[in-house]
């Protein structure tokens, strides 16, 4: 027998309720063993992620401990708060970003629980960083296959919420394919172990009664009633992350419901713990590249290297490596790519090197039988390291283009079959020329069908926002023509919620919005992300009534047009700055693991106080604000986010712009006096007789013709070099020319052969051998 459920409103979300935010907030301090943080500067380093989409959040609780999280779910539900958990805040579409209380679960829950050798599997904390778990997994021999390139910066729980795939998901699936159990929290305060769901299981729970008996029965009457349409209706293809996965209800997918709630993007329940399955690790690599003359040509091609079993396939195009090489990033390995104008980048597998060699050799034989492209082999790990880096830098890479406008998620991952990959990119070119967005780079994971882009969409007007709905309308009826998925791996949040019924149709699209009644009726959980659905021209971080570029500025920011604005904008969200090791930025996160003293929050605190209050804004006090102010105050002005980010966004620039207007007008405190003084004290202390004992003479010096005195002379010279400014100029009398300073060998250098990079500065000479004479660098006046 059928149990008919009750056809939920397709709807907009309705206006937001009213929360005390005092009484909240009092109360989460005294029931929750965590941080609360209700102040500016939390909510505005938390008020977007990596998408166009901007709300700023009720406040900010981060718990120290899993039952901490529990209490503060409780808190929440007394208040009738709404609620969104978030993980490396690099979501693509929206979805972790709220007007909710947000748990970041990054800095205390990332425990890996358990780890069963036998069963192949681990428990884990939802905070945890994927590459640290691999990391503490290595000694056994096994790791979590799916990996995204925010693999070094993204948590679990965040890979948990999007259904994260990556190019080892070619290999080991997307997250739903490596989900064994989930203990998960019902905004409601029900709490429960999810998995696979046998009939021996079913039984006992309904023997249990209480609301997890209430929750498996509704389950399978909606099963039951939408059965024929999940099977008839969901595209058969590798990378269907759209939609929930209500086919993991199924009796053939084993009524899996830890696996339907993979993808639901914090919109059904708060995930407390994870049973992940774990691979062995492939214990050696080699990489061909593949070179076409164009990208769809190299989609095209796609089905016949499948045939060799490739660990991962991803395909690049010429414009991400123009955009690179522009950006200066990765020269050698780009340096290293066949000739042409896209290519696939095969990785192909083995347990001894001589095995991945043999894979990549078979693979070269057959495509170099068939006349194909020009190849070049990888098979050394330095060198695969460098390869891979070149796909991974892809999305900071294009969302910002040299000499053009700033490029947009929005329409970023879509999948089709990958045998219908290179008809559907050529389609979906034809619809960039007509946007005039054909400048965008096109790649991706081309052996699942996913394809990934950023597009110059014109976010700031109310025209380009318009054209903005069009395109994306369009191009989601033209991914579904080609049976494929509005999203191949990021998620729908508020970017594709309102399109679904154009892929599923509308009855789909109502059992979607029972599944979510079933486990959050009152819509508290991340509300308006997925269903339902806020509209996906709201929200937007920018809109039509941005407008920052104007701002008088100390410095002149040549490379983002004059403007402070821009400048702030550079940052995207992609989270490099979150390393928790390597790399060289960014070193205040590293230690605080706190989002507003990692490069990016301090961007999203600089956003903020140029928008001020207007759209509800945290920050009403501009350049006078003591939270972005704190915020910098960590910035050790290292400049390596200028070096590592791949937007390069420069940090020590923005917080002296903002310490320049900070305190106009008043006084700075006293460390920030003596640390400016110090030209003037290195000055002084230059002037000072008998400033340093002069060391030995230089061993170069030795065999000389000068006497003691000159060695002295000589050697006092050397070492003690003019005190220099921060600016690498010689401290000395403002008299427009350098101080005249000595060669190590005692003697001054010639103007007439000194070079603007040397001048003034004393150089290190080598006498020439014994019985020699002169300086051998030729630059005193006596050589």
């Amino acid at each position: 027998m059928v149990t008919r459920l009750p056809d939920p409103v397709l709807r907009a979300p309705g206006p937001a309720r009213d929360v005390d935010l005092a009484g909240l907030a009092a109360d989460l301090r005294a029931e929750v063993d965590g941080e609360i943080r209700f102040d500016a500067g939390s909510r505005a380093a938390y008020s977007t992620d990596a998408s166009n989409y901007r709300q700023v959040p009720l406040g900010l609780v981060v718990p120290r401990t899993v039952e901490a999280a529990v209490a503060a779910v409780a808190v929440c539900r007394r208040h009738g708060a709404p609620l969104v958990s978030r993980g490396g805040g690099t979501g693509l579409a929206g979805q972790s970003t709220n007007k909710a209380v947000m748990l970041d679960w990054s800095k205390y829950c990332h425990r890996l629980l358990e780890v069963d050798t036998d069963a192949r599997t681990c428990l884990v904390e939802p905070g945890i960083v994927l590459d640290r778990l691999n990391a503490q997994l290595r000694s056994t021999g096994l790791e979590y296959g799916p990996r995204p390139a925010t693999h070094d910066h993204c948590t679990i729980g965040g890979m948990i919420g999007n259904n994260s795939c990556g190019s080892t998901a070619q290999r080991t699936g997307k997250v739903v394919d490596n989900v064994v159990e989930l203990e998960v929290l019902l905004y409601d305060g029900t709490r429960m172990w999810v998995g696979a769901t046998g009939d021996e299981d079913y039984d006992r729970i309904q023997r249990g009664g209480g609301r997890p008996a209430e929750i498996y029965r509704r389950l399978r009457a909606l099963r039951d009633e939408y059965g024929a349409d999940i099977r008839s209706r969901y595209p058969h293809i590798p990378r269907r992350v759209s939609g929930y996965n209500l086919d993991s209800l199924l009796p053939e997918k084993d009524f899996h419901v830890a696996q339907a709630l993979v993808g639901s993007e914090s919109t059904l329940v708060t995930v407390l713990r994870a049973r992940l399955k774990l691979v062995p690790v492939v214990k050696a690599n080699a990489i061909v590249f593949l070179s076409y003359p164009d990208i769809a040509t190299a989609a095209d091609d796609v089905p016949r290297v499948l045939e060799h079993a490739p660990v991962a396939l991803e395909g690049i195009d010429d414009k991400l490596v123009d955009l690179e090489r522009r950006k200066h990033l990765h020269p050698r390995a780009l340096h290293d790519l066949p000739e042409g104008g896209a290519w696939l980048m095969v990785q192909l597998g083995g347990d001894t090197p001589r095995e991945a060699r043999t894979a990549a050799d078979r693979l070269i034989a057959a495509v170099r039988r068939d006349g194909g492209p020009r190849v070049h082999e990888f098979a050394d790990p330095a060198d695969e390291k460098r390869m891979w880096a070149v796909r991974e830098s892809a999305l900071g890479a294009t969302a910002r283009m040299p000499d053009s406008d700033h490029t947009w998620p929005g329409w970023e991952d879509s999948a089709v079959a990958p045998d219908r990959l290179g008809a559907y990119l050529r389609d979906f070119q034809r619809l960039l020329a007509e946007y005039g967005y054909q400048q965008a780079s096109l790649y991706g994971h081309f052996g699942q069908g996913c394809l990934h882009t950023s597009i110059p969409f014109r976010l700031r007007t109310a025209d380009g926002v318009r054209q903005f709905r069009s395109f994306i309308e369009r191009a989601a009826d033209l991914v579904a023509s080609h049976g494929g998925s509005f999203s191949g791996e990021h998620g729908d949040g508020q970017a594709r919620g309102e399109l679904l019924p154009r892929m599923y149709g509308e009855r789909l699209t109502r059992a979607f919005g029972q599944f979510k009644a079933i486990f959050d009726p009152d819509d508290r959980m991340n509300p308006g992300k997925v269903l339902p659905p806020y509209p996906l021209d709201s929200n937007l971080r920018l809109g039509v009534d941005y407008d920052h570029g104007g701002v008088e500025t100390t410095f002149a920011y040549p490379d983002d047009d004059g403007s402070f604005g821009n400048a702030v904008l550079r940052c995207v969200g992609v989270g490099k700055c979150r390393h928790h090791e390597g790399g060289v930025m960014c070193p205040s996160y590293m230690v605080t693991r706190e989002e507003e003293h990692s490069t990016r929050g301090r961007a999203r605190l600089l956003f903020e106080m140029l928008d001020g209050t207007a759209r509800g804004g945290p920050i009403g006090d501009g350049w006078r604000s003591t939270a972005v102010r704190d915020a910098l105050d960590l910035c050790l002005a290292c400049k390596g986010c200028r070096a590592d980010c791949p937007v390069n966004v420069d940090m020590a620039t923005y917080k002296a712009e903002f310490l320049s207007h900070h305190y106009a007008g008043r006084l700075r405190p006293r460390s920030h006096y003596s640390m400016g003084w110090l030209p003037v004290v290195a000055a002084a202390a230059g002037l000072a007789p008998g400033r340093s004992t002069p060391p030995p003479a230089h061993p170069d010096c030795a065999g000389s013709s000068s006497g003691p005195a000159e060695s002295t002379r000589a050697a006092t010279s050397r070492s003690s070099p003019p005190s220099r400014s921060s600016t690498g100029s010689p401290v000395g009398p403002r008299t427009g020319t350098a101080p005249a300073a000595t060669c190590c060998c005692g003697r001054t250098p010639s103007p007439t052969t000194s070079t603007p990079a040397s001048a003034g500065r004393p150089s290190r000479c080598w006498r020439p051998p014994a019985g020699g004479s002169g300086c051998r660098t030729g630059r005193c006046a006596a050589a």
